[in-house]
């Protein structure tokens, strides 16, 4: 089964609340697998616009994906993302091996 993926590009316009979205979302994502491949970090752009954070996170298949964002445990994150973030997020369905 293919793993899936979250990825995320956004803007944090308050730095020290999106910690708090970051501490909310954090039993979310281990209740569902997610394994963090990029957070944050260095980028470079080289086509389209760009934001300040991307974020890719891996999960063990696109439902897991899907279940952790409609989790009650991430929705109370969302809640406080929305109000100090700006942003795309989007699942995909990782290519299968071989």
């Amino acid at each position: 089964m293919p793993k899936g993926y979250w990825i995320a590009r956004m803007d944090v316009k308050d730095p020290e609340r999106y910690k708090d979205y970051i501490a909310t979302a954090k039993p979310a994502f281990e209740k569902y697998g997610a394994n963090f491949l990029a957070r944050g970090g260095a980028h470079h752009v080289l086509e389209g616009q760009a934001r300040g954070r991307n974020v890719v996170i891996e999960f063990p298949s696109l439902q897991a994906a899907l279940d952790c964002y409609n989790s009650p445990e991430y929705q109370a994150a969302k809640a406080i993302r929305l109000t100090v973030a700006e942003g795309e997020m989007l699942l995909v369905e990782g290519a299968e091996a071989g």
